[in-house]
């Protein structure tokens, strides 16, 4: 599935790629929150995050907003439960009927991590699932 990004988008992948020398698949720009959510290539993370969070906190600084890291990969459920980081996830099934649902299990204690302030981390997992899985509904179980 080819990933449409917006010239802002573009500059920021080009900016981060270039401060942590890794891939970047995607990048959500999530201005209520001034957040960047950067999607990295499988295996990078640690790469992306850098020694003690120095990369992402250079980033941060650079760009006058938060980020968020979201870990890659090939299967649906995979990408949902990184997505969904820092938050413990159990289990996701994908069911396909009619819709494509992600139902995710998460720890209970870790609920509203997931959820995040006024729906916001659970908002931006439907919106990455969709972009790269065509997903489309992400519901907790």
């Amino acid at each position: 599935m080819a990933l449409e990004l917006s010239d802002d988008a573009r500059r920021l992948v080009a900016l981060f790629e270039d401060e942590a020398d890794v891939v970047v698949r995607d990048c959500v720009l999530v201005d209520e929150y001034g957040l960047v959510v950067f999607v990295v290539k499988a295996g990078q993370m640690s790469d992306a995050i850098g020694p003690g969070g120095r990369t992402v906190k250079r980033i941060e600084r650079k760009l006058g907003k938060n980020v968020k890291l979201v870990e890659g990969a090939d299967r649906p459920d995979a990408f949902v439960a990184n997505a969904f980081a820092p938050a413990a996830v159990y289990n996701v099934t994908i069911s396909e009927n009619d819709d494509t649902v992600a139902y995710v299990e998460v720890a209970e204690e870790d609920r509203g991590v997931a959820i995040g302030t006024d729906g916001k981390n659970i908002d931006i997992v439907r919106t990455l699932a969709r972009r790269h899985f065509d997903v489309d509904g992400v519901e907790l179980t």
